[in-house]
This record gives structure tokens, C-alpha cells and sequence, in this order.
């Protein structure tokens, strides 16, 4: 019996001595002691804060945001704000329930702001950037932008830089700043329907109505070709050596990917004009020769 007494007590010395571990202070913050118990709390809150804060806003994006758009970039600006939103909210309300006055904070942003000002310009450059890029919407998730010579679809916006996947299929990460200090094209920034205009020459010997008539039965032969708004040919101009026309076709489905539309259009183009015996014309040079040869001034005397 006292064998088993004298394990109990030294299970119990064991357990006060280890809980007296978690509670010794290990230093001051402002006027708020932290233990090693705080360190401990302050941690499993803040990951529960985050699993939450991503099932919450994916739930919200679901459940509700999707019934009033269907748009998917503005759903996905929503749900990333909304999960920036509970981040912040949360970590003052864990800050404040683990006992840290937040008067001490101001030491921390004190701290913060001389690290901006040595090495973290940029981070936050790009941080602001992504909150602007997420209110104002310049660019949005299924967007077809080109910045710079980077051609692709936004995937994703996070908080410091930007997903886009070009037409190789390769992913490009641009900071977020880029956006917003550049030139940016977005060629789906009101719908999805892009213009395209291709050049066409043909003989000055042909009908531009019969040249009209056949551009548009093979633009409405294409699948990928939207018929409203409808394709339309315009007559550019009397070339060099061919009148030249421009086929327009308006296209969803290939907005990244307009040289597959063209060369589709390209190899119909050229079968119905072989089809119609229409001529397509190529850069023709007329040189003209004079005979005679004179060497000097007219009847003065050459030695050979």
C-alpha cells in the first residue's frame, strides 16, 4: 500500500510541477505575462481561426453569393475578402481572450514599421495592391488579361500575387502591384466576347460582293464564330497589288486562342476560293529594260 501511495504522490508532484510549466511566466508583453500556456493558446486559436475562417467563406461563396451572381470572379473577390475580414476580427478577439492588452499592439506596429521601412516595402506593396485588385475588380478570376508580354486567364488572386495560365498551359505567378502600376489589357473585363478581324487580298479582277458573300458563309460554318453579334467583311482598302478586306467575327470560345480560329478560317477561306476560282494575288514588280549602250559623251573617241 505504500508503494502504490508513494507512486501516486509522485505522479501528483509530477503533474503540479509539469502545470507549473505551462503557467511560468516566460516574459512580459506591455503589461500582460505570457506563459507558455498563452503561447500554446494563442496558437491552436489562430489555426481554428483559420480552418474556420476558409470553410466559412467557401460556405458563404455556396450557399448564398452564388444566387444572386454567377459571375465567378466577383464570387471569388467576395469570399476572399470575407475571410480577410474574420481573420482580423478573430485575431483581436484571441489577442484580447488570451489576456494581452491591446495598447501593447502599438509597440508591435512600431516594430512592424521599421521592417517595412528596412526590407517589407514590396510584401506590402503587393498586399494593398491585391485589396485594391479585390474591391475594385480590374481584373477578376476567368479573366483573359495581358500584362506586360504575359498572356493568359487569371486563376487566382491571393493576397500578395496573382495566378495566370497562359495558353502553353504554363502558370505564372505577377505580383499584385503589377496591376495596378501597369498598362493592363483585359480582354473579358464586360463579357466574353471578344472581336477579331482578319485580313484577306484578293485579286483586283474579283467582285467584292461575291468576296463578301463567301467570307461570311465561312465565318458562319465556324462553330467557334458567334452569330450575334454577326461576323461582318469590310472592304479595308485598293492595295498595292490586291483589294484588301477584313473578315470580323466575334468568338467565345477562343478568346485564348485566336490563332486556332484563324487558321481554322484560313484553310476554309482558301478552299471556297479555290472552289470559285477566285484569285488570290501575290506582290507583282514590272521592270523595263532600254537597248543601247553609250560609254562618254556622243562622238567623242574611246580606247579600249
Amino acid at each position: 500500500m505504500e508503494t502504490v501511495k508513494d507512486l501516486f504522490n509522485q505522479l501528483a508532484d509530477f503533474f503540479k510541477d509539469f502545470g507549473h510549466l505551462f503557467t511560468t511566466k516566460l516574459f512580459t508583453l506591455g503589461g500582460s505575462d505570457i506563459s507558455f500556456l498563452t503561447i500554446l493558446y494563442l496558437v491552436i486559436a489562430a489555426i481554428a481561426l483559420i480552418f474556420f475562417a476558409g470553410r466559412f467563406s467557401k460556405l458563404f461563396a455556396k450557399t448564398i453569393l452564388t444566387r444572386y451572381t454567377s459571375n465567378t470572379g466577383t464570387v471569388q473577390s467576395v469570399t476572399t475578402i470575407t475571410r480577410y475580414l474574420i481573420l482580423t476580427i478573430g485575431f483581436f478577439i484571441i489577442i484580447q481572450t488570451a489576456g494581452i492588452d491591446l495598447s501593447t499592439l502599438s509597440i508591435l506596429a512600431g516594430a512592424l514599421g521599421v521592417g517595412i521601412g528596412f526590407g517589407l516595402q514590396n510584401i506590402t506593396n503587393n498586399f494593398i495592391s491585391g485589396l485594391i485588385i479585390l474591391f475594385e475588380q480590374p481584373i477578376k478570376v476567368g479573366d483573359r488579361i495581358e500584362v506586360g508580354e504575359i498572356k493568359g486567364d487569371v486563376m487566382k488572386i491571393s493576397a500578395r500575387a496573382t495566378n495566370v495560365l497562359t495558353n502553353d498551359n504554363i502558370s505564372v505567378i505577377v505580383p499584385n502591384s503589377e496591376f495596378i502600376s501597369s498598362t493592363v489589357i483585359n480582354w473579358s473585363h464586360n463579357d466574353r466576347n471578344v472581336s477579331f478581324r482578319f485580313p484577306v487580298g484578293v485579286s483586283y479582277k474579283e467582285d467584292p460582293r461575291i468576296i463578301k458573300k463567301i467570307l461570311l458563309e465561312v465565318a458562319n460554318e465556324n462553330s467557334g464564330v458567334l452569330k450575334k453579334p454577326p461576323p461582318d467583311v469590310l472592304f479595308d482598302e485598293f492595295g498595292e497589288s490586291s483589294l484588301n478586306f477584313n473578315l470580323r467575327v466575334w468568338t467565345t470560345d477562343y478568346i485564348n486562342r485566336p490563332n486556332i480560329l484563324k487558321s481554322q478560317l484560313y484553310y476554309a477561306i482558301f478552299k471556297k476560293f479555290r472552289e470559285s476560282n477566285v484569285e488570290i494575288p501575290f506582290p507583282q514588280r514590272d521592270l523595263n529594260l532600254k537597248s543601247g549602250f553609250s560609254f562618254g559623251e556622243p562622238g567623242a573617241e574611246q580606247d579600249f
